[in-house]
């Protein structure tokens, strides 16, 4: 009887462990598949699909003061934000005049929106190929409860948003950090 409940309970991690593996496995190839499908809109200049049943597509990829790179794509919805940071659209592209809202999971993708600092560039290539720098400005936290995240439409920005606080353990509660950072202009 206890070889058989080994035998269960190591058949039981087994596949516990395999299913992570695939879930990391899939994570890295539709990263590898999304930065195919932004080489081949910059080629282009016509939206690609990473895979043919997406629902969204890369539109602009960011770079961090620290050189980590994530690749921008197209929506909120939970799908799409599974996959990267996700563009609000409201009609701002990348350089342009307004605020360009990108959102995004604080445990995977902006992680490092809480070591960004005052005075820091982010880098923001858009689906023309130019890259844009954005100085960072301002950093606050925001409960979405009381207070929307206001849009401007006079000046060119950038605006980080994600969940608050970091490392919680439990996520989807009511308060986001916003980074501000303005257009540079161009050099």
């Amino acid at each position: 009887m206890r070889k058989l409940l080994a035998a269960a309970l190591l058949l039981a991690a087994l596949g516990t462990a395999g299913q992570g593996l695939w879930l990391q496995g899939k994570a890295l190839l539709a990263q590898v598949l999304i930065a195919q499908a932004w080489e081949q809109q910059l080629a282009s200049g016509e939206p690609a699909k990473p895979w043919a049943w997406a629902d969204t597509w890369p539109v602009a990829k960011l770079t961090a003061p620290n050189g980590e790179q994530s690749y921008v794509l197209a929506g909120l919805s939970g799908q799409a934000l599974a996959f990267g940071p996700g563009l609000l659209d409201n009609g701002v592209q990348p350089g342009g005049i307004g605020s360009l809202v990108l959102a995004g999971h604080q445990d995977s993708h902006f992680a490092f929106v809480q070591h960004l600092k005052p005075g820091q560039v982010l880098q923001l290539q858009g689906r023309d190929g130019q890259t844009y720098r954005y100085r960072i400005a301002s950093q606050r936290v925001v409960d979405s409860r009381k207070e929307n995240i206001e849009l401007q439409y006079q000046r060119g920005e950038l605006r980080l948003v994600t969940c608050y606080p970091f490392a919680a353990l439990t996520s989807g509660g009511p308060q986001r950090y916003v980074v501000t950072a303005s257009l540079e202009p161009a050099a």
